[in-house]
């Protein structure tokens, strides 16, 4: 990154606000957030308290969902380190079944992996040519609150050198991840009745790296007791294309078991029972095993409150069927970002904070339904003898896959779909919203 990427320029006059709107966090939210509110004239300043590339915890997969997002930030797939994909194979219960991605007019026909290792900063360097001011090594440590209005203006963060700093801006969007500590410190807690997920993963040199179809494995057995238990989630193998496979695991917390389990130790035993041609070896392992959160179905809310606004995981934005995070940490960053333009240009501030309002009930008609429907979908997938009848059964019948594929992967056409799209659809409006 070059200086001006990363640091206030020089001698620019600060007026009471540093920026119209300071964005905590470059990820795949943060970044998208930042572009479109750049691209849109905002003043726009994201703050990131590592910096790029750095490696995430990730499965490294993106479905057509996040491709369409992706293609719509001005982003090619035609460079090294995007490898693309036709489907999901699904594998259980001795069955194997490939399903391509559908063919729809909403969304692209493939999906795509990339390492996060460059990832997020590819997210960057487009909100930063949009115009986006980019502060990287610039940990945020607290709200800066205005003790009239009782509304966050502002950030106290560290600099790169490690010293106290502050910025202001009448509007924060809080895209830290998971832990969230800027909305934990306003107030906004974490709800426990939504699903959360933990996702292990590392890398394998492998022959499969090339794969061009994402691999989901629905059984997923520890083995590691008394009886064999089948766990509540589904590991994958995704071909990275550079001579590696990402190898992992999601486990849900819809079991009395999942405080218990060791995932690393689960992933290692999983792992060593593959095929040995694949070459998933401690002497092929590349780096460490690394886990992460996946926080799901909005379980922190309010997405707006007192000048804050939640996007990505920060807001539990985690799809429940499938732990797919990044598509809907983009699409949401540019449903804020349009919020946040259209209460840009309301006269008063009660009417702009009449707009900022719209922002939940936007997240709600958007994915409300859907995620009750998946928060129902984590509860089935509990009960062990629901899995293996599903399983067993469900993998032969292909008709009844690709309609699981359509509602798991969330790839439907809006309007003018077949059968199943209008299923999918009918079912999201009629449930109520998370």
């Amino acid at each position: 990154m070059s200086e001006t990427a990363t640091s206030p320029p020089r001698g620019r006059e600060r007026s009471a606000y540093d920026a119209d709107v300071i964005v905590v966090g470059a990820g795949p939210s943060g970044a998208t957030t930042a572009y479109y509110l750049a691209q849109a004239g905002l003043d726009v300043l994201l703050l990131e308290k590592t910096s790029f590339p750095r490696e995430k915890v990730c499965g490294d997969g993106l479905t057509p969902r996040a491709v369409k997002q992706l293609t719509a930030m001005g982003i090619t797939f035609e460079d090294e380190g995007w490898i693309k994909n036709h489907g999901l194979r699904l594998v259980g219960a001795g069955a194997r079944l490939e399903l391509p991605w559908p063919d729809l007019a909403e969304y692209p026909g493939f999906g795509l992996v990339r390492t996060r290792y460059d990832f997020d900063q590819i997210l960057v360097d487009r909100a930063v040519a949009a115009g986006a001011e980019l502060m990287e090594r610039t940990p945020v440590t607290g709200p800066i609150i205005d003790e009239r209005s009782n509304r966050i203006v502002g950030v106290h963060a560290k600099n790169a050198d490690r010293e106290p700093t502050s910025f202001r801006a009448p509007l924060v969007v809080a895209s830290d991840g998971n832990s969230s500590r800027l909305s934990v410190a306003m107030g906004v807690r974490k709800r426990d009745d939504r699903p959360m997920g933990v996702a292990v993963r590392t890398y394998f040199e492998s022959p499969r790296h090339d794969d061009d179809f994402l691999e989901a494995w629905l059984e997923l057995w520890d083995r590691s007791g008394d009886k064999d238990v089948l766990m509540p989630g589904y590991g994958w193998v995704f071909g990275v294309g550079d001579g590696t496979s990402n190898v992992g695991l999601g486990i849900l917390n819809s079991t009395s078991s999942f405080q218990d389990v060791n995932y690393r130790k689960l992933l290692q035993r999983w792992t060593a029972s593959m095929p040995e041609e694949w070459g998933f070896t401690e002497e092929n392992q590349r780096g460490s095993i690394r886990g992460a959160a996946l926080p799901m179905a909005f379980n922190r809310v309010p997405h707006y409150s007192r000048g804050l606004m939640l996007v990505g995981d920060a807001g539990g934005m985690v799809n429940p069927f499938n732990g797919e995070g990044i598509a809907y940490a983009m699409e949401a960053a540019r449903l804020a970002a349009d919020v946040i333009v259209q209460a840009r240009g309301r006269p008063t501030q009660q009417t702009r904070e009449r707009a900022l309002l719209r922002y939940p009930d936007v997240l709600a008609g958007t994915y409300g339904g859907y995620y009750t429907l998946g928060r129902c979908f984590v509860k089935l997938i509990g009960q062990p003898e629901f899995m293996k009848y599903a399983t067993k059964y469900g993998l032969r019948q292909r008709t009844l896959m690709k309609f699981g594929l359509k509602m798991m992967a969330n790839l439907t056409e809006p309007s003018k779909g077949d059968a199943m799209d209008r299923v999918v659809n009918g079912l999201s409006r009629i449930a109520p919203a998370a």
